[in-house]
């Protein structure tokens, strides 16, 4: 009997992602898809789509989402992990389903899923998972067989994930003149949602004010924090703050936006800011568009001095971090003792997403979870 590869039981990864338009033509088709069963009329998607026009009507996230497969590969590569890698999109070619559909027709019965979300809340993780369901009703419907899906546990807090900010937040404060570097803030910025949807992020015991959302972005910006002060010997203020808004203005969202934060440090005086986008797996629309362009010409307003920290992309420590997050949970799911890192106060996360975790508005089909039809039809298949 041979045994067993290192990565038993998975026999593919699957990395998903929120997908992004590669020609202006794909983007009010893009946003259609992102916004559907919302009744938003085409023009006011053809006003939001104007901010990807400014990039030649292409989204970054798709050629850092190839960035990211090459890394992974390469790793695996070198490390003997024979485990192929694919790829899926929520919202544009390559389409989840579609991929699903091919890595079945190759004989993929287990795969482990990548999402490029670190955190929980429902649109980070939930939807991810109710994409994954409707993508599995769709083969069962076409007869195909259905594979057993997981999902790779929530990595804010991975040394692989913090390393690189850490690092590329010393880069950009060291982008600063030197006479406001050593007062400058910093400013570490994630995805705003709705106040509502924070509270209710994370398992049902960790529901509350911010719910899990806002508790693990608040714990990575410490360990940033700290990491930065031991690297330069100098205390920087910081706070987490939030950009990309889009809900309608009569509901409360997770403030401040990082344009009023600015305007606030301005106004106190401070020298300058760091913008650290921890919230954020790769340098995508979000921020290109809301930090780079936005944030960035409401602090020349200022007169305000203000860098920009890289995400963490295609950063090789974080391939390094997936393969070891990858064979953690192959470990755990063959019942072997693993080593679970996590840096923090928060520890690892959760495995299996359990009942009641970041609920959406209406109750829908979640696969990867503990209430997930497919995780009881298929066992451990």
């Amino acid at each position: 009997m041979s045994e067993q590869p290192v990565h038993a039981p998975y026999d593919a990864l699957l990395l998903l992602s929120f997908g992004g338009p590669e020609g202006p033509e794909d983007v009010v088709p893009f946003l259609e898809n992102v916004t559907r069963g919302r009744g938003i009329p085409r023009e006011r998607l053809e006003e939001v789509g104007q901010h990807y026009f400014l990039f030649g009507g292409v989204s970054p996230i798709n050629a850092q989402n190839r960035e990211l497969l090459d890394a992974l590969r390469k790793d695996f590569s070198e490390h003997g992990l024979d485990l192929p890698v694919h790829w899926g999109n929520r919202n544009w070619a390559p389409y989840l389903t579609d991929t699903l559909r091919e890595m079945v027709a190759e004989g993929r019965r287990r795969i482990l899923v990548l999402a490029t979300s670190a955190y929980a809340s429902y649109s980070g993780c939930r939807q991810y998972r109710e994409n994954l369901a409707d993508a599995l009703a769709t083969l069962e419907a076409e007869g195909l067989p259905l594979p057993r899906v997981d999902k790779i546990r929530h990595y804010f807090n991975h040394p692989g994930f913090i390393g690189p900010m850490v690092d590329n937040a010393l880069a950009a404060l060291a982008e600063l003149p030197e006479e406001v570097r050593a007062g400058a803030h910093l400013a570490f910025t994630t995805h705003s949602i709705p106040t509502a949807s924070a509270d209710t992020s994370g398992p049902v015991d960790e529901h509350g004010e911010g719910g899990a959302y806002v508790t693990q972005h608040l714990d990575v910006a410490r360990q940033i924090a700290g990491a930065v002060r031991e690297a330069t010997g100098t205390e920087h203020p910081w706070r987490l703050v939030y950009q990309s808004r889009s809900g309608a203005p009569h509901i409360p969202w997770l403030e401040p936006d990082i344009c009023d934060h600015l305007e606030d440090l301005h106004g106190a005086g401070a020298p300058a800011a760091v913008m650290v986008p921890i919230g954020f797996v790769s340098d995508h629309m979000e921020v290109r568009y809301d930090l780079d362009t936005e944030a960035a010409a409401k602090a020349e307003e200022l007169g305000l001095p203000v860098s920009r920290a890289g995400t963490v992309g295609a950063d090789p420590r974080f391939a390094a971090g997936v393969r070891e997050l990858v064979l953690e949970r192959a470990a755990v799911e063959r019942g072997s003792a693993v080593e679970r890192r996590a840096l923090g106060l928060l520890g690892p996360s959760h495995d299996l997403c359990p009942v009641g975790c970041c609920p959406g508005r209406a109750p829908r089909p979640a696969a990867a979870g503990a209430d997930s039809p497919y995780q009881r039809q298929q066992g451990a298949l």
